[in-house]
């Protein structure tokens, strides 16, 4: 322990050597006074000549490389630096050599020797020394290692080697410590004497830099001295800190800084997950993230380590970036009535909202999740069409879309029917289906099946998406019914790959064109009427008059208006026999007639004589004219 002496001896022979007795270690404090004991002996046979003298050298033992005279009996010359300071205490004559250094400073540090001279030849300087410690400050024994929460003894030296001044020690700073107990002592040895003073506390980490003192006073002096140490407490990690939890944009930069209170610096690691990103010894420790991606976010822990403990602290990463383009199901083909879960995924931070769109209109709900599954229970046709997945969030929006293609068996639609027109009859048929339906229509009372066309039938077939249009006309006439239009069954057949459907379609008589039939045919007989009538009147009378009636009747009817007035009589007549509901027109020229469309026309004669082919196509261009006679 520095402060403490020990006194170096050796074994006395009584036949003697040359030995002697100094304190191998002794100190002092600057500006005071030092007491170093010493006793020498010399061999028993020899007897001093005109006394004993002894002589104090400093640093070296050997007279020939001239050290530093310190005392020197026989005269006062001394080294300048010990003028006046120095004073053997002892008898030379009793062998003690003690010496008294006073006013000393830290240039008096160092080996002191001393030198007995008994007189001729018998001088003799010893080679055991006395090493002197100047100090201008207590000292402090302090451990190599001071651990938080285990009791620490901190403990002062002051040397008590001056006969004039007694020392005393005082602890500084203390107040903060926790529970400080103060023991002192007092070591004797060799004539060489330490005071000490032992501080006893429970370091913690709060400690840890600390400033404690010790100062040494001599009462009644103005001798202060004072030594301060600063505590350097190990102590485990306490805290560490990081940054908040935090959010960056993807593409971004981020740094993450971490902070580990301990003693001493601990070894910081940087840890995503089970992945050691990085490390270093340290007190604080910065992980830059450039160019931040979505697989970059999650848990980021800094780890300190400083061998005394462990400690660690997380943090949370968030990433945000738009929606990514969304995972949908393949286009699809399904059946009517089936049922279908359509799925759409994505990633997006925050999440996005999942929108299902159909041709552009919502349908189902919106979801604020990864995944939205779009439930459709029996599908029907206009579930066909487009479905579109939109996520949206606040830093942007993406979609995918599906096609779904609904098959079902073909459907009549409403506008199927048959028309009478100029021709005849006009027959549509209109279906939908998918696949597009194909159309074919049957004549049960001819036993025919029309899909294509023939000399006797026009057959129109068309597609439109899953619609399909098939259309005919009748250019023969069948039966006639009571007004003059054909009686014609007409069943419409619609076929795909999933059913076949038959319906007879119903004759729709349309008021305009029934209308012109109905004056063209009142009209047509009323032409004929009159012809007839003229013929008669014109036949009667070229009877009378030269025989041949033919001639006449021919230039005759070259020029009809003639016999506009003639005829006009009959009028009323004629309305009789048309029937008092049918449409009537007064008849003017023949070109006048000649414009007026002559649909369908039938007269009987009665007592006329038939003519064979009396049915056929008038040559006037009217459709259809037959002449019955009975």
């Amino acid at each position: 322990m520095s402060g403490h002496t020990t006194l170096r001896s050796t074994h006395i022979d009584i036949d003697c050597q040359w030995n002697v007795w100094v304190p191998r270690d002794i100190s002092a404090m600057t500006n005071s006074c030092v007491v170093i004991p010493c006793t020498f002996m010399y061999p028993s046979g020899i007897r001093p000549y005109r006394g004993i003298h002894g002589i104090w050298y400093f640093g070296q033992p050997y007279p020939q490389l001239f050290p530093p005279v310190v005392y020197k009996s026989r005269t006062d010359i001394v080294h300048e630096s010990y003028k006046g300071r120095t004073k053997l205490l002892g008898d030379l004559h009793q062998r003690n050599c003690t010496l008294l250094i006073s006013n000393i400073g830290t240039e008096h540090s160092g080996r002191y020797y001393f030198r007995a001279d008994l007189g001729g030849a018998n001088i003799y300087t010893y080679p055991d020394f006395s090493e002197l410690k100047v100090l201008d400050q207590p000292s402090i024994d302090v451990p190599e290692e001071i651990v938080s929460d285990e009791s620490l003894e901190l403990t002062c030296y002051a040397p008590d080697n001056c006969p004039d001044m007694t020392p005393e020690i005082q602890w500084m700073y203390t107040d903060y410590l926790p529970d400080p107990e103060f023991t002192s002592d007092y070591v004797e040895e060799s004539n060489t004497a330490v005071l000490s003073s032992t501080l006893t506390f429970t370091p913690r980490p709060m400690h840890n830099g600390q400033l404690l003192g010790c100062r040494v006073y001599f009462p009644n002096t103005t001798l202060v001295y004072e030594r301060l140490i600063s505590l350097d407490i190990k102590y485990a990690p306490r805290s560490v800190w990081v940054n908040v939890s935090s959010e960056v944009m993807e593409g971004s930069s981020v740094t993450l800084h971490c902070e580990v209170d301990s003693n001493p610096a601990p070894r910081i690691s940087w840890m995503f997950g089970d992945q050691e990103l990085l490390w270093d010894t340290a007190s604080n420790s910065s992980l830059s993230l450039d160019d931040v991606t979505p697989a970059q976010e999650g848990v980021y822990t800094c780890v300190g380590d400083n061998g005394y403990g462990i400690m660690n602290t997380s943090m949370y990463l968030a990433v945000k970036y738009p929606p990514r383009e969304p995972v949908v199901n393949s286009s699809l083909t399904v059946l009517e009535g089936s049922s279908l879960s359509l799925h759409c995924s994505t990633q997006g931070s925050p999440a996005p909202t999942l929108t299902w769109l159909k041709d552009g209109e919502l349908v189902g709900t919106i979801t604020a999740e990864e995944l939205s599954v779009l439930e459709i229970a029996a599908i029907t046709p206009q579930g066909d069409g487009q479905y579109r997945c939109l996520a949206e969030n606040e830093h942007g929006r993406a979609s995918s879309s599906l096609n779904i293609t609904v098959e079902y068996a073909p459907v009549f639609l409403e506008e199927s029917k048959c028309t009478v027109v100029r021709e005849g009859v006009q027959c549509v048929c209109m279906a939908t289906g998918n696949p597009e339906p194909t159309i074919e229509f049957y004549l049960p009372d001819l036993n025919i099946t029309i899909n294509e066309t023939d000399g006797r039938y026009n057959y129109y077939t068309h597609t439109d998406g899953h619609t399909s249009t098939g259309m005919i006309k009748l250019r023969e006439k069948g039966d006639r019914a009571g007004d003059g239009v054909p009686a014609v069954n007409v069943h419409c057949s619609i076929t795909n790959m999933y059913g076949t459907e038959s319906v007879l379609l119903e004759l729709q008589q349309e008021k305009k064109y029934m209308m012109a039939v109905i004056v063209g045919t009142i009209g047509g007989v009323a032409v004929i009427a009159f012809i007839i009538a003229a013929v008669r009147y014109v036949g009667h009378n070229n009877k009378k008059e030269n025989g041949n009636p033919g001639q006449d009747l021919v230039s005759k009817l070259e020029n009809p208006a003639l016999y506009y007035s003639a005829i006009k009589k009959d009028k009323q007549n004629l309305r009789k026999k048309v029937g008092e509901d049918g449409d009537f027109q007064p008849v003017g020229t023949l070109a006048e007639l000649e414009k007026q469309e002559l649909n369908y026309a039938a007269l009987e004669f009665i007592g006329a004589r038939p003519r064979e082919g009396a049915s056929g196509r008038g040559d006037d261009g009217s459709d259809y004219i037959e002449i019955k006679a009975k």
